[in-house]
């Protein structure tokens, strides 16, 4: 049997799972399918997530928001499980030199609300542009715009300042534009 890191019985902590994890079982899933190529790692990931939410289940402060701490989890199960692979090493923005390497282009008029035309683009468009973006601004973009958490939050789950994920949201809101003006532009969604 599968204990608690302190005092809950089963019983408790199983009721305290499935009241404030288990409603949030397909956003980590979702997650997880998102950086993971093959969807039996990212079933395998979302599982281990949701064991180790239980396990710690107890530890969640009450009154605060589960959604970060239960995405907190997932995304350093995810480092735990990029480490050990080592087949795909990661690319840390603080190990860049400089901004990765994007064609400049000038903003369209009409590329001013993205979020009015992001409806054109597919999900597997958009997914692979998001996925062209270095890690930190990616996980960033997918709390935030993905999961709709507010920048505290993300700043929170993601362990860096305010300031940083502020940061991170305009750079990255300006990679994904540069990634998608060749698709929007074919696709008739931005005139210039």
């Amino acid at each position: 049997m599968v204990g608690t890191s302190t005092g809950l019985s089963h019983q408790d902590a199983t009721r305290r799972f499935y009241d404030l994890i288990w409603p949030h079982r397909a956003d980590v899933l979702r997650l997880a399918q998102f950086m993971s190529w093959r969807q039996a790692d990212a079933e395998d990931l979302a599982q281990e997530t949701l064991f180790k939410a239980f396990v710690k289940i107890s530890s969640f402060k009450e009154g605060t928001n589960v959604k970060p701490w239960l995405l907190t989890i997932l995304r350093n199960s995810w480092l735990d499980r990029s480490r050990a692979a080592a087949a795909h090493p990661e690319t840390s923005l603080s190990d860049l030199s400089t901004e990765p390497a994007l064609p400049e282009v000038e903003q369209p008029a009409q590329w001013t609300k993205p979020e009015d035309i992001l409806n054109g683009f597919s999900d597997r468009q958009v997914i692979d542009a998001l996925r062209r973006l270095p890690e930190e601004i990616c996980w960033t973009l997918l709390l935030i715009d993905v999961e709709g958490l507010g920048q505290q939050e993300a700043s929170e789950v993601l362990g860096i300042p305010l300031g940083t994920v502020k940061s991170r949201v305009h750079r990255g809101h300006g990679m994904m534009k540069v990634l998608l003006l060749p698709t929007g532009r074919d696709r008739r969604l931005v005139h210039e």
